[in-house]
């Protein structure tokens, strides 16, 4: 370790781009592959860039797999402290998602195909008061139906790693972990999944493993930056383990189930509309003289008319291992992105909170905010802003 931090100390990042080549592939004949094997060949090489004013990991399609990694400092942690462990993990997330080894990797196979590799950092109310700052963030107040449970919850730093391949996020876990060791431990670990790349296409809105199209109303092209990024390029973060109680909405029919959501299972149609991205007509009366789009639906009750206090949505699914019994242990991770926590996701949050029919069918068991600091430079590291 200690030549490793001399190395971080010098000229050790100048051979980070002329080893990046490393991590390209070719067929062991020389011909060129068969499409099926082109096609694998070019989502393992895949390579989001990770140096820039914001990080990677906000705005980018998300990839399939992802390990929320959350860290608690340890009493005495100071800022000095708080800068060595950020340049350290900033050097070998910035290498690894380039399909570098990091310094002292023990298992350099593993990070050549970085599969869109992305790593973000987000800093804990705990974080700031360390350094002696004031937080830019503040935990959630508690809403009406939170379960919350201190095993999925709070957390001073949070390393977000997502891929397209879960041994390239295991491998850039491991790595982080390792760095982060001497100056932290581990709060919590969460690992979700979406759809696996090819398998539809990459414009279609993911499901969520109670069925339903998650992610519709999301800001996109230019309403993203007003709804998401700060001035400096930072944004914040939300958090939220939502179970799935996923037997009970199993016994539901499907109109149910539409009425909870507010959409067209099958579709993503809004219940006053046709197509999935029909803006809801909350106006709209049925065949009975109801309203199309119930009061108490999920999207009726997170609607939200001002674009620049849309939540930009990142959810994963997980799928725990079954008690003894059979019943699942499966929900959403739910990743949420936006300005300012107190002025877009609280107020949505609380009108969930209050009448949300899907209430009945989702358990918030776990809570955690953070800021996300602006990114760097080639010579930087993410958090000097404000840890120098």
């Amino acid at each position: 370790m200690t030549s490793r931090r001399h190395l971080l100390t010098g000229a050790a990042a100048a051979g980070l781009g002329a080893a990046a080549g490393a991590g390209l592939v070719a067929a062991a004949d020389g011909q060129a592959p068969a499409p099926a094997a082109a096609a694998a060949s070019t989502t393992g090489t895949a390579i989001v860039p990770f140096h820039g004013p914001r990080q990677a990991g906000v705005a980018e399609d998300p990839p399939a797999h992802a390990a929320f990694v959350a860290l608690t400092l340890p009493a005495g942690t100071d800022r000095r402290g708080l800068a060595r462990m950020m340049r350290l993990l900033t050097d070998d997330a910035a290498r690894l998602t380039q399909g570098v080894p990091a310094l002292g990797d023990t298992d350099a196979t593993l990070a050549p195909l970085p599969a869109r590799l992305t790593v973000t950092f987000g800093f804990g109310p705990g974080l700031y008061r360390a350094a002696g700052l004031q937080p830019p963030v503040a935990d959630l107040p508690k809403f009406r139906i939170d379960r919350l449970e201190q095993r999925w919850s709070g957390g001073d730093l949070l390393l977000q790693i997502c891929a397209d391949d879960p041994l390239t996020v295991a491998h850039t876990q491991r790595m982080l972990i390792k760095d982060a060791r001497p100056f932290a431990a581990i709060r919590w670990v969460q690992q979700g999944f979406r759809r696996s790349p090819g398998v539809q296409a990459p414009e279609h809105t993911q499901r969520n493993v109670m069925g339903q199209l998650d992610g519709t109303a999301n800001p996109r092209g230019a309403e993203i930056d007003p709804a998401v990024w700060n001035d400096d390029g930072s944004t914040t973060l939300v958090v939220r383990r939502m179970r799935a109680e996923i037997e009970k909405w199993d016994i539901l029919s499907v109109a149910d189930k539409e009425n909870a959501v507010g959409r067209r299972l099958e579709s993503g149609a809004p219940l006053s509309g046709t197509l999935e991205h029909d803006e809801p007509d909350f106006t709209k009366l049925d065949a009975s003289g109801l309203p199309a789009m119930p009061d108490f639906s999920h999207v009726t009750r997170a609607r939200v008319t001002d674009p620049t206090l849309k939540l930009l949505r990142r959810p994963y699914n997980y799928d725990g291992v079954p008690n003894a019994a059979g019943h699942p242990d499966a929900g959403l991770i739910f990743a949420a992105y936006q300005k300012d926590i107190a002025r877009q996701f609280v107020p949505i949050q609380q009108r969930l909170a209050d009448k949300d029919l899907l209430n009945e069918w989702i358990t918030p068991i776990g809570s955690a905010v953070f800021a996300v600091p602006p990114g760097c430079a080639a010579d930087g590291w993410i958090g000097e802003q404000a840890l120098t």
